[in-house]
């Protein structure tokens, strides 16, 4: 079995202007970072940036839409299909962010069946999972990513087009970060799921990816984690300190 390639997503979220989109994508173009067999490098700005920043990215690097609508267009007002992002030659997309999940109520039922229709259109997809504070500190963080995986699993068939990211969301945005070892605790522990519950081939193939307050500074060490394929990027993506943690790739591909 090939070694999984390291992921880097960086996840925008609802920031900047057209100025701000040229400045990040400027940072990102001189950057020197490893090759693309080394590390897959996929960006996601806010939906009316994508086809700016698809038209002056790099061509080795790629970009990821937030968000997407459940099923084919029609009258959703305000939002976006997968038929359009495909229009737009967008390849991927973020499903199930637990801003989603936690501002715009979406369950994990409803998070499955987006990820299975994005998933039938072509187009690829950064899935997130992660439990609460309370959820941690009760003990049950195993449970409740394994019951939001689950919701994915019985929904899709091929896990090819799919990266895994795992998100604590008592880690995000708050300066908290998981350890290295609470970190490769989950990804193991969903990795051996997915043995159980899907197949050993999906679970050796499949990314299982971290996020919550990445930086420059702990990127190295939660990349040596053996079950930490790459990493999803908040607050960090939007500062030239992303491209230190594209490049703690290395610390994969050194090992």
């Amino acid at each position: 079995m090939a070694a999984r390639k390291f992921f880097v997503g960086g996840n925008w979220k609802c920031n900047g202007t057209g100025e701000d989109v040229k400045k990040i994508v400027t940072v990102l173009n001189e950057a020197e970072v490893p090759s693309e067999d080394v590390v897959e490098v996929v960006v996601s700005p806010p939906f009316v940036f994508l086809p700016q920043v698809k038209g002056l990215l790099r061509p080795d690097f790629s970009v990821a839409a937030q968000n997407c609508w459940v099923r084919k267009g029609g009258a959703f007002t305000g939002e976006i299909s997968a038929e359009m992002l495909v229009n737009l030659q967008v390849p991927w997309v973020i499903l199930g962010h637990s801003e989603r999940r936690a501002l715009m109520g979406e369950s994990s039922d409803f998070v499955a069946d987006k990820i299975a229709y994005t998933l039938s259109q072509g187009i690829k997809v950064i899935a997130c999972i992660g439990e609460t504070l309370e959820q941690r500190e009760a003990g049950t963080t195993m449970e409740v990513v394994a019951a939001q995986t689950k919701a994915i699993a019985e929904k899709i068939s091929d896990w090819t087009n799919v990266v895994l990211a795992y998100e604590p969301v008592w880690a995000i945005g708050t300066g908290k970060v998981a350890t290295p070892a609470q970190a490769q605790e989950v990804h193991d522990g969903l990795r051996k799921w997915l043995v159980t519950n899907v197949s050993p081939a999906v679970a050796e193939s499949t990314r299982i990816i971290y996020g919550g307050s990445v930086n420059g500074a702990n990127c190295k060490e939660l990349a040596a984690k053996p079950d930490v394929d790459g990493f999803l990027v908040g607050g960090a993506s939007l500062k030239p300190e992303f491209v230190d943690i594209i490049k703690s790739a290395t610390v994969k591909s050194s090992a």
